[in-house]
């Protein structure tokens, strides 16, 4: 019995909830994966399931073997890759996709740096509000704000987005400034459509809470157009502070509710389980990480 094998195929039909799954997933048979489980039994002299009752459930040994396992095999998985990485060259094509007024103002930018460092590299950047689909378009990496929801993908956090209320002068001079969240209820509130709950915008202010449910007569899914109506004096939004730092510099937008913290977005580097093999995709999320 090869100990991590065996390790590997108990951590997947802990995973999975069932022997024939893994099977499956293995091109094996079922008495293979459970000779396997038994071999490992054997090995470390006690039952890993509680075969007694009618589902697949671990014993209390099992399910600290379980957490255990995972982080051996994690770190063995960490050095593979790490040794992988330092052998494979990094060249060739890289495809990059990023929501659109991000990646022009945040990512964009940075492209030439990273490519003098590895000039070998050619980059594929695909700018789009609408999340592309990673897998079926080749993306090697994919840039998220936001919760990631996309399942069977690696997600590895870059950092967080603050985010602030935002209005022009024109418009506050009309309709008076808001001094705490509930005041949003009586503006005209620009709502950013792509993100989860769009419509309740949350606050925090020394630890306590505050949501407020926002109306207006404009919701969008670009970033980019929200910037230009909040330009115009049509309402406020609750955006990121890069998509409007320039103009707060320039003084033709706001800061509003300054005591108030809006909840920050998550931002994240995604790919497929395959590409975290790839040097290029690793060079380019440790990039991200040091400059973002």
């Amino acid at each position: 019995m090869d100990l991590f094998d065996a390790m590997q195929v108990f951590v997947r039909v802990v995973e999975r909830g069932s022997f024939s799954a893994v099977a499956r997933e293995l091109n094996l048979g079922q008495p293979a994966v459970s000779k396997q489980i038994r071999a490992l039994e054997q090995h470390l002299g006690g039952a890993l399931f509680a075969r007694s009752t009618r589902h697949l459930a671990l014993t209390d040994q099992g399910q600290r073997f379980y957490a255990e396992s995972k982080d051996i095999l994690a770190s063995l998985d960490a050095a593979r890759l790490s040794f992988a990485s330092g052998q494979e060259q990094i060249a060739g094509l890289l495809r990059v996709a990023a929501p659109v007024s991000f990646g022009r103002l945040c990512i964009a930018p940075l492209v030439g740096e990273f490519l003098a460092r590895h000039p070998q590299l050619r980059i594929d950047l695909r700018l789009s509000d609408q999340n592309e689909d990673v897998l079926k378009e080749s993306i090697d990496l994919a840039i998220r704000i936001g919760v990631v929801k996309s399942e069977g993908l690696v997600a590895i956090s870059l950092g967080d987005s603050p985010r602030r209320v935002y209005a022009s002068p024109a418009y506050l001079q009309q309709h008076g400034t808001p001094l705490a969240p509930a005041d949003l209820a009586g503006h005209n509130c620009l709502a950013f459509t792509l993100l989860e709950h769009y419509d309740v915008w949350r606050f925090d202010q020394d630890g306590r809470q505050h949501s407020v449910t926002i109306k207006g007569n404009v919701t969008c899914n670009s970033s980019e157009a929200i910037r230009e109506m909040v330009l115009s004096g049509l309402g406020v939004s609750l955006s990121p502070q890069w998509l409007f730092a320039a103009d707060v510099r320039q003084g033709t937008v706001c800061t509003v509710l300054a005591d108030y913290q809006p909840l920050a977005l998550p931002i994240s580097a995604v790919f497929s389980q395959d590409r975290r093999r790839s040097a290029r995709t690793r060079a380019f999320v440790d990039f991200l990480r040091e400059r973002l």
